[in-house]
């Protein structure tokens, strides 16, 4: 026809239709990557069991209190301030073990130090056939039912608040909590009588020895138990002559392997 029809260096004729395809293709992959996206989100928005639920507030009460009662074999349990106010616990506690659940607890030394704790928390379940021990600190607050999930505190030590918690459906992080309880109570120091209570034992002398066990200092010592430091340390002599020991070190381990700790 009429028009006028030049050759150009293939080079440059190649160029041009090498950044068409090129476009094309990134049009065709953001196009692509956006459907998918948008199937992912539709499927995350329609499944309704997370594995991970956080609960705050007051319903942190209600669900650790379905906790107990839905436990039917065993509890495992890292325990350790702060506390959050829940009335009744100790008895939740108590009826769960009067159920046969067997229940194992590793307490921190805070536990023990933390004013009323040892005298009406820890020792009533102990003596109802609570498994103890106790190690200096404790990595988290956590509390482990069966192997169908676990509670897991999220506090601000900085302020004394325990206002957020998580609940951990069974996963990888599930089976890692588990673990770290598992290492944590190999690590620690049985806290729980395995004889006969000695006779003569008083219960104050009982609360002592778990102190003395746990590192627990003169002034807390003496303040859980009610007493004046001199009276404290006269306690300490009756009972280190009662077990031939030279030393509250040695006083410990043999009220250990004696079954009074």
């Amino acid at each position: 026809g009429r028009d006028t029809v030049a050759p150009v260096p293939p080079a440059a004729g190649l160029e041009i239709l090498g950044r068409r395809r090129a476009a094309e293709l990134d049009e065709s992959r953001i196009t692509v990557g956006g459907a998918f996206d948008a199937f992912r989100r539709q499927r995350l928005t329609g499944y309704q069991d997370p594995l991970v639920e956080v609960v705050t507030g007051d319903a942190i009460g209600l669900r650790m209190r379905q906790a107990w009662t839905s436990a039917r074999e065993q509890i495992r349990q890292l325990d350790s301030p702060p506390y959050f106010p829940l009335d009744g616990a100790t008895d939740d506690a108590l009826a769960t073990l009067a159920r046969g659940v067997t229940q194992r607890v590793v307490y921190s030394r805070e536990s023990l130090e933390h004013p009323g704790q040892l005298e009406n928390s820890i020792e009533p379940c102990i003596e109802a056939g609570e498994q103890a021990r106790v190690l200096p600190s404790v990595p988290v607050k956590l509390v482990i039912i069966d192997d169908a999930y676990a509670l897991v505190a999220l506090s601000i030590r900085e302020t004394d608040v325990y206002n957020t918690m998580l609940v951990v459906q069974p996963c990888g992080l599930l089976s890692a909590l588990v673990a770290l309880f598992e290492q944590a109570w190999q690590n620690a120091l049985p806290f729980h009588g395995r004889s006969a209570r000695p006779a003569g034992l008083l219960p104050a002398d009982r609360r002592l020895l778990r102190l003395l066990a746990a590192g627990a200092g003169d002034e807390v010592i003496a303040r859980e138990l009610g007493v004046s430091r001199r009276t404290l340390f006269r306690r300490v002599q009756v009972l280190m002559a009662r077990l031939g020991a030279t030393s509250r070190f040695q006083m410990a381990l043999q009220a250990q392997r004696s079954g009074w700790l």
